[in-house]
């Protein structure tokens, strides 16, 4: 199985933003968290991507049509704005898994509503980095039923 991580606004800044929330590992332990699990589940990670754009990571979304088998996306606060998200994921017509390093839901009250999970197969919240461990569990089982 062959998955792109799309991660948006902020992730780069991983491991320095506010680690309260977010915790204290950077952006590249994340990749490497995930190369680990991605090789012990037989995925190949065939893109990691992160952007503060919005147009980038609609490019990214339909740079993994014809590529990729799924999509594990991590939108940021594009989560609660983008329908351009939304109408990528739809687009290419792959499984989605969106995932949150926190539980939005319990935070500001702006940041409860998600437009892209209308097009997600599920979403995983508040494990931490872990929850991109499950969202590619999620894919894996998804797309070998």
């Amino acid at each position: 199985m062959r998955v792109m991580v799309i991660n948006g606004p902020n992730l780069n800044m991983l491991g320095i933003r506010e680690p309260e929330i977010y915790g204290n590992k950077t952006y590249e332990d994340l990749i490497h968290y995930m190369e680990g699990a991605a090789e012990a589940l037989d995925v190949e990670i065939v893109e990691f991507y992160q952007s503060n754009h919005e147009g980038d990571l609609v490019d990214a979304i339909q740079r993994a049509y014809g590529t990729c088998d799924g999509i594990v996306i991590n939108p940021g606060a594009y989560t609660h704005t983008s329908i351009a998200l939304l109408d990528a994921v739809k687009t290419v017509g792959l499984p989605v898994v969106e995932v949150h390093i926190s539980d939005p839901d319990k935070r500001e009250t702006f940041r409860k509503r998600s437009y892209i999970r209308r097009a997600c197969i599920a979403t995983v919240k508040g494990m931490g980095l872990d929850g991109y461990i499950e969202a590619l569990k999620i894919l894996t089982k998804f797309t070998r039923q």
